[in-house]
């Protein structure tokens, strides 16, 4: 049997601990400058997408058509969003230029993180799985890892800027990894819908909760309408919320106590004893 990817990290390549030191430099007189930047299968986190439309100073839907493909759903189990490299040669980065990345400030998680990657073995069943980094390996031969700069896994997050990447995808990454979905459940349609709406569609995120009855039906007090109506980070925590609660009936918003009481009533639960 033809091992996977991740079953041969997690079986094979060396473990690196915050404190583990690796060399690495990455700069323009390399003569494989921006060839990682091509014909690679970046997945987009939710806060990826609400940096690189901020960047690109785009409505979150005009970002995703632009710029993703469309919504992949990964053992039928959640949407999820590919970067869409140009149609060229080289499948190039559509962000990527000669003098490097166009959007360095916003660029992706996974960008950030590179020569390193990350391996899991945590699953819902396995809260206490092993996760690790490792030196990422490729095809062509990567010169920045021959350079003299010598770094610690910790000291390349703090500046790459991964600390703050990591706490805004903590709730997205519990909700992937919630038990419904280790357990074999899918969501339908309508479902994987609201899901990929709510997590990288922002926009029409927010016009369903200001242009519906969202608000006449959940409790959300007067200061987190104020935060989520302009605030978009608020906003994607808010999104995170709404997710724990109509996907797996957590506590994490309340109905409205006179929509509950009616709900009872349609259902013929007030002449119940």
């Amino acid at each position: 049997m033809v091992k996977s990817w991740k079953e041969t990290i997690l079986k094979e390549y060396p473990r690196l601990s915050p404190g583990s030191k690796f060399r690495f430099s990455c700069r323009k007189g390399l003569s494989c400058f921006t060839q990682c930047c091509g014909d690679v299968n970046i997945f987009l986190s939710p806060y990826d997408v609400l940096r690189m439309k901020r960047a690109l100073k785009l409505s979150s839907g005009k970002f995703l058509g632009k710029y993703t493909l469309p919504p992949l759903l990964a053992d039928q189990k959640l949407p999820m969003v590919l970067l869409k490299m140009n149609d060229d040669a080289h499948k190039s980065c559509p962000f990527v230029t000669p003098e490097g990345c166009s959007i360095y400030e916003d660029r992706p998680w996974s960008c950030r993180m590179y020569p390193l990657g990350m391996a899991s073995s945590k699953t819902a069943q396995r809260a206490d799985g092993e996760e690790f980094c490792f030196v990422v390996e490729e095809e062509f031969s990567c010169l920045g890892l021959k350079e003299d700069k010598e770094w610690t896994v910790e000291e390349w997050w703090k500046n790459q800027g991964i600390d703050i990447y990591n706490k805004k995808n903590e709730p997205y990454k519990e909700i992937t990894l919630h038990k419904r979905f280790c357990e074999g459940k899918s969501l339908g349609p309508a479902k994987s819908q609201m899901f990929y709406l709510t997590c990288y569609d922002l926009d029409r995120f927010r016009k369903l909760i200001f242009e519906s009855s969202f608000l006449s039906r959940f409790e959300v007090e007067d200061e987190v309408i104020k935060k989520i109506k302009k605030d978009n980070e608020a906003l994607l925590d808010f999104g995170f919320d709404w997710l724990r609660f109509s996907l797996f009936g957590e506590n994490t918003l309340k109905i409205r106590g006179d929509v509950a009481e009616e709900k009872r009533k349609e259902l013929g639960l007030d002449s119940i004893e």
